[in-house]
């Protein structure tokens, strides 16, 4: 009989403890599920666009802003997508998109007949006449931002100037100040679009 009491015994503090450890879970699981929850997080984290680097230097003046149909969106895609082709970061596409903003509104224009600024067309408003290429390349979304970060490339120190400065040294308009209205519109076009 003494058996019989020290085996129920014995079994009901093993069931116990089996008990608590399914509803507890072991030790080493505790410790495991936050490190697999950070590592989730460090994975979207990741994957976001830091935005201090969009707008390093903060917004100068007022800021305008337009609405933004399917083409334009697509055309913001095509300068992301150029912008990373070239080995560029996102705030370079920041640049390149507030240009864009500034020179078509996003569109892709052709001959504007007696509306248009000599011979300038596309996203940039590129001259052919000024080297920029022909008009079925500076139409071409992709070609006019390469050619338009190429330019930006060769400014030296682009990284740490104003917007306004950057864009206007790679476009030489009679409206030099007129960037930098796009700045936090193009940055926030970029960090919608930069990992779609």
């Amino acid at each position: 009989m003494n058996t019989t009491i020290l085996r129920k015994s014995v079994l009901g503090i093993a069931g116990l403890a089996f008990a608590g450890g399914v509803f507890a879970g072991p030790a080493t699981e505790a410790h495991a599920a936050p490190a697999m929850d950070a590592k989730a997080v460090a994975v979207v984290q990741a994957d976001k666009v830091d935005k201090g680097t969009l707008i390093p230097h903060g917004v100068q003046g007022k800021q305008s802003r337009i609405d933004v149909g399917a083409e334009q969106t697509a055309n913001v895609k095509a300068i992301i997508a150029a912008t990373k082709k070239s080995g560029m970061d996102e705030r370079a596409a920041v640049v390149a998109i507030a240009t864009s903003l500034q020179e078509s509104k996003l569109e892709n224009l052709g001959h504007l007949g007696e509306r248009n600024d000599y011979d300038s067309q596309g996203l940039f408003q590129q001259r052919p006449s000024s080297g920029w290429g022909t008009v079925e390349q500076i139409t071409d979304p992709e070609y006019s931002t390469m050619a338009f970060l190429k330019g930006l490339k060769q400014v030296d120190g682009w990284q740490d100037m104003p917007l306004t400065k950057a864009a206007q040294t790679v476009q030489v308009s009679a409206y030099p100040d007129h960037y930098a209205q796009w700045e936090q519109q193009a940055a926030d076009l970029v960090a919608k679009h930069w990992n779609n």
